[in-house]
């Protein structure tokens, strides 16, 4: 029996994502935005290429045209004299220069092309094409309703074998446990091991993040190979452990820079979910201490003079109706009435005989050496 050969496999690309989209998912494919920048790579060298093929076929058909002609000045019978044949002639040397030019691109590039690595995009499309499951065609685009109901409802059935799997650190031990639990090989799962590493990475269980960020890898590379090669993952999944297991240096530092790469996507995407976190809470704390006007004491006390903030630390007022005394009215009245929309001053609301004071009756409670300046 014919051994598959594996060697179309010595450098592969592998793109990953950060897409926001989906409700209840970080990101349904992380690796989505790095395969679409890979392919607009791709797509830029082609065009290169393409550009230099047209323009050494446009040098050749302009020197044939040349040539052409001086053969026909030759037979007519011009001398080397005739100022039309030495025209021709410098343009023939021109041409053939400018083609050699070329030449030497058009050489440059496809010696450029042969070293670029192998990806998931360029992979041979006739290698497994026996002992595959095949892909069943999509009657219709899923919506993010579908997508959403179609991930809770596998990881509530399928989480803690995903967890095992990410879990999981020899090679072996991987095959043979999608091997015996074949219908984790999806996308589900790919997507749940992303928000796994970003949950364990906030809680700064950093190593076991790193574990599970290499499972995420192992997956991915098998989704992105079954999406080259239009089959089923179930049914290459085999191909990829037998390749890795015996990969040369080139094909495990490729997986390792994945690998490295994807690990700081996931510190970047949980240090956003930290920081976010904390403004929630900050913005919940400041709700809460929020006066009885709508205005936050902690802001409150910030904008006062610092002679007000004195006497609010050492809770003095006889030191508050001593700086009041000494301010502008008008002044003073606006930062009492913001310290008691705040609730850094809490007035007696009811005079003696239980009815409740107007705004001015609160600020006379705190200025009554001031009016007295003033009857003076």
């Amino acid at each position: 029996m014919s051994r598959i050969d594996y060697s179309v496999w010595d450098h592969i690309e592998v793109s990953d994502d950060e897409d926001d989209t989906h409700p209840n998912i970080d990101t349904p494919s992380l690796f989505r935005w790095r395969h679409q920048a890979r392919v607009e790579r791709m797509e830029e060298f082609q065009k290169k290429g393409t550009e230099l093929n047209k323009g050494l076929s446009d040098c050749r058909r302009k020197l044939a045209d040349v040539q052409k002609k001086l053969q026909e000045l030759k037979v007519s019978g011009s001398g080397d004299s005739n100022p039309e044949l030495s025209k021709v002639q410098s343009e023939e040397k021109k041409l053939k220069k400018e083609e050699r030019d070329w030449e030497k691109k058009v050489d440059e590039y496809n010696r450029e092309e042969k070293k670029m690595p192998w990806n998931v995009d360029t992979l041979s499309k006739d290698g497994f094409s026996k002992s595959i499951v095949n892909v069943k065609p999509d009657p219709s685009e899923e919506t993010e309703e579908q997508k959403e109901q179609k991930h809770k409802t596998f990881v509530e059935k399928y989480e803690k074998e995903i967890k095992h799997f990410g879990m999981l650190r020899r090679w072996d031990d991987s095959q043979k446990y999608l091997s015996d639990n074949p219908h984790l090989v999806c996308e589900e799962t790919a997507n749940y091991l992303v928000i796994m590493c970003i949950d364990l990475e906030v809680e700064e269980k950093h190593a076991l993040m790193e574990q599970v960020a290499h499972q995420t890898i192992v997956m991915q590379f098998i989704l992105e190979l079954a999406k080259s090669l239009k089959v089923d993952p179930r049914g290459c999944f085999r191909q990829f452990f037998a390749k890795i297991k015996t990969a040369d240096q080139q094909y495990q530092d490729a997986f390792n820079d994945e690998l490295e790469s994807f690990k700081e996507r996931v510190r970047g995407r949980a240090k956003i979910r930290i920081e976010k976190a904390m403004k929630e809470y900050e913005e919940e704390e400041r709700q809460k201490r929020m006066g009885p006007g709508g205005l936050d004491p902690v802001e409150v006390y910030e904008s006062l003079p610092l002679e007000m903030q004195k006497c609010f630390d050492d809770k003095d007022i006889q030191m508050l109706q001593d700086v009041i005394s000494k301010m502008d009215p008008t002044e003073a009245k606006t930062h009492m009435k913001r310290c008691i929309d705040s609730g850094l001053w809490v007035p007696n609301s009811k005079t003696d005989d239980g009815e409740e004071k107007d705004e001015e009756a609160t600020y006379e409670e705190v200025k009554p050496e001031q009016e007295e300046t003033k009857k003076e």
